[in-house]
C-alpha cells in the first residue's frame, strides 16, 4: 500500500510502499478515502513523543481517517466488512497512520460510523481537532454572557472552539490578523477578532476588567491567562498551565482529547444538522501530504485535508 512514513528519527517524511496491516483481534481493517494534517503529527515528527509512545518504524503520519471497514480482526461484533466509517487512529504505538490507503484501529475507541449525509471530506477532517475542542469548550463551560477569549483561532481545533462556544451563546473574541484570517473567524461566529501581535491592547478594549474565560491553542500562553478576569477558566490543549498568583483565583484545566464513539457521533451529527461547519479550506492529493506538513506548519487557516 501507498504511505507517507517516515524511518528515524529527524528524517522527512515521503512517500513510500508499505504491507497492508493485518487487523489482529478487536480490530477492523479500513480502506482509507480521507484523512488531514494536525499539530499532532508535527509532535510525531519531532519525536516529541518518545517518552510516551513506542515508535514503531516506519511510523505513518495522520490521526484522522474515513473510509470503509474491508476485513474484521477476531472478536469484532460491532462493525462488518462494507461499514463506513471515521475517527481518529488511537493504537498503542506510533507506527500506523492515517496518510496511507489502509489502517487497522480497534473496533470501539476513536471510531464512529460514518452516517448520511457526512461525507469522507468532512469526515476526515473531523475527528481530533473536533473533539479537542469540544472537550476544551466543555472544560470551560462558557454561557450566556460570558466572554471567551480563543489564542490560535485560526487552526482547525480554534476555528471549531469557535462555532461550539457562540452557539453556548459567549461572546467570542478570536485571534486573528486583519483581512482574510479576521473574515475567517468572523464568519465561523467569533464577534471580535485580535491581533496577537497587540493581543493586550486589543482585548483589555473590549473587555477592560478582563475575559470570564481562555482556550489556548496556540501562542503566549502566560499572555492569554494575563488577560482573564478574577476568577477566571483558563484550558489548554498544548500542556500549558499558567504560574498564577492564589489572589486571582485562575481555573486552569490542561485538555487531552478523548474521541471515544459518544464525541465522535455528536461531532457528526452537529455537522449534519448544520450546527458546525468543517473548516476544509484545502485537499490534497496523498502524493503532496509532505506539502500539506509544510503548509500547515507554516500557518494556513482551518483544516487541511488529504485525498487518499
Amino acid at each position: 500500500m501507498r504511505a507517507v512514513a517516515f524511518t528515524h528519527f529527524g528524517a522527512v517524511p515521503a512517500l513510500t510502499e508499505l504491507p497492508v496491516p493485518e487487523p489482529r483481534s478487536g480490530e477492523v481493517l479500513v480502506r482509507l478515502r480521507t484523512s488531514s494534517v494536525n499539530g499532532f503529527d508535527l509532535g510525531i515528527l519531532d519525536g516529541n513523543f518518545k517518552e510516551v509512545f513506542e515508535y514503531e518504524f516506519p511510523v505513518v503520519i495522520g490521526k484522522d481517517f474515513a473510509g470503509v471497514v474491508t476485513s474484521i480482526g477476531d472478536a469484532v461484533t460491532s462493525l462488518a466488512v462494507g461499514d463506513e466509517v471515521f475517527g481518529v487512529v488511537m493504537r498503542p504505538t506510533l507506527g500506523q497512520g492515517g496518510f496511507a490507503e489502509y489502517v487497522a484501529v480497534g473496533e470501539t475507541y476513536g471510531i464512529a460510523a460514518l452516517p448520511e449525509g457526512l461525507d469522507h471530506a468532512q469526515a476526515g477532517a473531523l475527528g481530533l481537532a473536533g473533539t479537542a475542542s469540544l472537550n476544551a469548550v466543555d472544560a470551560l463551560d462558557p454561557v450566556a454572557g460570558e466572554t471567551v477569549l480563543i489564542s490560535g483561532a485560526t487552526g482547525g481545533v480554534g476555528a471549531y472552539a469557535i462555532q461550539f462556544a457562540a452557539a453556548r451563546g459567549a461572546t467570542v473574541i478570536a485571534t486573528a490578523k486583519p483581512g482574510a484570517e479576521t473574515e475567517f473567524v468572523t464568519g465561523l461566529g467569533a464577534a471580535h477578532a485580535v491581533d496577537h501581535t497587540d493581543l493586550e491592547a486589543q482585548v483589555r478594549a473590549i473587555a477592560p476588567d478582563g475575559v470570564h474565560t481562555a482556550l489556548h491553542f496556540a501562542g503566549d500562553g502566560a499572555a492569554v491567562a494575563g488577560l482573564l478576569a478574577r476568577g477566571g477558566r483558563f484550558a489548554s490543549t498544548v500542556h500549558f498551565t499558567p504560574d498564577e498568583p492564589a489572589e486571582r483565583d485562575i481555573k486552569a484545566t490542561t485538555v487531552m482529547a478523548n474521541p471515544d464513539q459518544a464525541t465522535l457521533t455528536r461531532l457528526a451529527a452537529d455537522v449534519i444538522t448544520g450546527r458546525l461547519q468543517v473548516p476544509l479550506t484545502k485537499v490534497y492529493p496523498l502524493a503532496e501530504a509532505t506539502q500539506a506538513i509544510a503548509d500547515f506548519t507554516s500557518g494556513t487557516l482551518g483544516k487541511l485535508g488529504i485525498a487518499i
